[in-house]
């Protein structure tokens, strides 16, 4: 089932939002039917499924509530003897202990019907809303009673640097897995939420009355796994071979994609575990451990100040090479002004530093503690002046010169990206070689770096041939649209779809856009206050006007025809399945129908207004469904007739 759903989940993606063909209509029905006779006959359907249709909503504010029994934390050791005195004559239940949050998921008569956060351990915030969005929690199981269970919602690694390296503003990105995890569960908007990639792994069952389980830990783990949820990994241990576990576990931690920052005991009889009770802050039947750091002694050998787009140059502790878990380290993060000062942290003192979660370098102690100092008075790049600036309860260095050329390379970069110009061949290390020697100024002098053409050709990693494709690549940008224009600009809170908006109700009419006010800006839909009020902002300097306009004269943008269209499918909405003969793809006709007012979804529900299908007469489930709600299955020769056009 969950290969199922992936696949068609990727057919579907390539296909609505790409434009692309990756499997024929034949294929994708036959596995979807597959994937729903797999769902009637185990009582499961799992979260993205594309048999579920899960709703996105907005929420004001999560609301609060008391959990049935406190949810207290372990007791914790880093000694493996003190979990050998634990284990004593018992088998025990091992597993990860996930660096993520804490959730508890109720569900009655088969269907999720409540989740809640730890929160304090005595009242959490209901999810429920955010939970069906998790990439793999099952909406429905087979298991008809009151279930309860917890697991922890964790963020992958790869998901967290992906995430993080699409926040621009350095400021405001994430300091490790679990922050953006957290962030992402507490959303009040569950669409944001289903962009995070959260996963769910149980790794308690609390209540499933009527069930037989043996008394056994692992028996009601591997239940839950039979009822659709994915388990934290785990294995059965005595005193005699828990230690050798211990290390096996340890070894997987370097190959792990998910944040963890230790392993869990518990009794797998539960009774007996239930008989020791609690103390005022422990449950005696579980254990925690956590990895025993490995720390290493060096030497501080330098700050690195490291600028970015945001003017918040980042602090860097370059110290003597050491080993630590495996790999060769000999840099840190040390985030801020305020964790320098802390740690009295200066050039030359002897440090101790570990791996977080044995992943992440950090500093864990100053033993010589000779005090913060040399703090750079100019920015490393530009020589404008710097200032410390109080960013919420931390203290950190800013470059205040507006024109720091390391402000203008992640602009830049962003200029260039897909979305904006799509300039291939300017990478961010091109880029910054270029704003260096004194190439690139403003925008629209990356199209005169042929005055460049002898010193360019000469750069290490150039060539003739680097330099003909740079330059092909850069007239080829040159015939743009004016949204991505605007969304290249960089403007804060202005993404490509609200630039779009923009543009479209002004009919691409650049004066008419400059001339707008925030409340005429404001009341566009999809716009709102706070990008009215960047927009303004930003064109109200009149250095970015000049820039801007400096950039059009290097432009062509044609005229948008699609402005032109009446709205005639305005409120109408269409499915479009099966192979097409009139257009190159199914791509074509979406992209046509939204030009035109209307709207094209996946699935066919009670709000589809037309089906597009050349085989009107098919069996697929697609038909069948439109059959069933009454809905008219059209060719495309009916669509074009609908439009007035001939069928050429």
């Amino acid at each position: 089932m969950q290969e199922l759903v992936e696949q068609l989940n990727k057919a579907g993606k390539a296909y609505y939002q790409d434009a692309e063909e990756i499997m024929s209509n034949y294929e994708y029905d036959r596995l979807y039917d597959e994937l729903v006779s797999l769902e009637k006959e185990l009582g499961i359907t799992l979260s993205g499924s594309p048999t579920a249709n899960v709703g996105y909503e907005v929420l004001s504010e999560l609301p609060k509530e008391r959990h049935d029994s406190p949810m207290l934390s372990l007791d914790k050791t880093k000694d493996v003897e003190e979990l050998k005195k634990f284990a004593g004559g018992q088998k025990v239940m091992m597993s990860w202990k996930l660096d993520g949050l804490t959730i508890v998921l109720t569900y009655r008569d088969g269907t999720l019907y409540k989740a809640v956060t730890r929160g304090n351990g005595e009242v959490g915030e209901v999810i429920t809303n955010n939970a069906r969005v998790f990439r793999n929690i099952p909406l429905q199981i087979a298991y008809k009673g009151e279930l309860i269970l917890r697991g922890e919602a964790v963020i992958g690694y790869k998901d967290f640097e992906k995430i993080n390296g699409e926040i621009e503003d350095v400021d405001a990105r994430y300091k490790n897995p679990r922050n953006l995890c957290s962030g992402s569960v507490r959303q009040l908007n569950n669409e944001i939420t289903a962009k995070r990639n959260v996963r769910f792994y149980a790794f308690t069952l609390v209540q499933a009355d009527g069930v037989d389980f043996h008394n056994s830990r692992v028996c009601q783990m591997e239940w839950l796994r039979e009822q659709g949820f994915e388990v934290v990994e785990f294995c059965e241990v005595t005193k005699d071979t828990l230690e050798a576990e211990v290390i096996k576990f340890s070894e997987k931690i370097a190959e792990n994609d998910f944040p963890s920052d230790g392993l869990v005991l518990v009794y797998d009889d539960v009774e007996y575990g239930r008989s020791l009770g609690r103390t005022s802050k422990f449950p005696r039947d579980s254990f925690a451990f956590k990895w025993a750091d490995e720390t290493k002694e060096t030497k501080l050998l330098e700050i690195e100040w490291s600028p970015s787009r945001t003017g918040l140059i980042n602090p860097v502790a370059i110290f003597e090479p050491v080993e630590l878990e495996g790999t060769t380290v000999s840099r840190a993060s040390v985030h801020n002004l305020s964790i320098m000062e802390e740690l009295e942290l200066g050039v030359g003192d002897e440090i101790e530093v570990y791996k977080a979660n044995m992943i992440i370098p950090q500093i864990a102690e100053n033993l010589t503690r000779s005090g913060v100092k040399d703090i750079p008075l100019h920015c490393p790049v530009c020589g404008g002046d710097t200032e410390v600036k109080q960013v919420s309860n931390a203290k950190a260095l800013y470059c205040i010169n507006p024109d720091c050329q390391a402000k203008h390379l992640k602009s830049f970069a962003l200029f260039v990206s897909r979305d904006a110009l799509n300039i291939e061949g300017l990478s961010e290390a091109t880029l910054e070689k270029f704003i260096a020697k004194g190439y690139i100024k403003e925008y629209a002098d990356i199209f005169h770096l042929e005055r460049f053409q002898d010193e360019i050709e000469k750069m290490e990693g150039f060539g003739e041939k680097s330099y003909r494709n740079l330059i092909e690549s850069i007239e080829k940008a040159r015939t743009t649209t004016l949204p991505k224009v605007i969304y290249g600009l960089g403007i804060a809170n202005i993404g490509l779809a609200n630039a779009k908006m923009i543009c479209s109700e002004f009919g691409c009419d650049t004066d008419k856009m400059l001339a707008a006010g925030p409340e005429e800006l404001s009341a566009i839909q999809g716009v709102g206050g706070v990008i009215a009020g960047a927009f303004v902002d930003y064109f109200s300097d009149e250095r970015h006007v000049r820039i801007f306009r400096d950039l059009l004269k290097e432009l062509t943008i044609p005229a948008e025809e699609t402005e032109q269209k009446e709205q005639r499918f305005a409120g109408v909405n269409f499915v479009i399945t099966g192979s097409v003969e009139h257009f190159a793809n199914r791509g074509e006709i979406k992209e046509l129908i939204e030009n035109l007012g209307g709207k094209v979804t996946g699935s066919v529900t009670s709000k589809t207004n037309y089906l597009i299908n050349n085989d009107v007469t098919s069996t697929s489930s697609k038909n069948k469904k439109a059959n069933e709600l009454g809905i008219p299955i059209i060719s495309e020769k009916d669509f074009l007739e609908m439009l007035g056009e001939s069928q050429g």
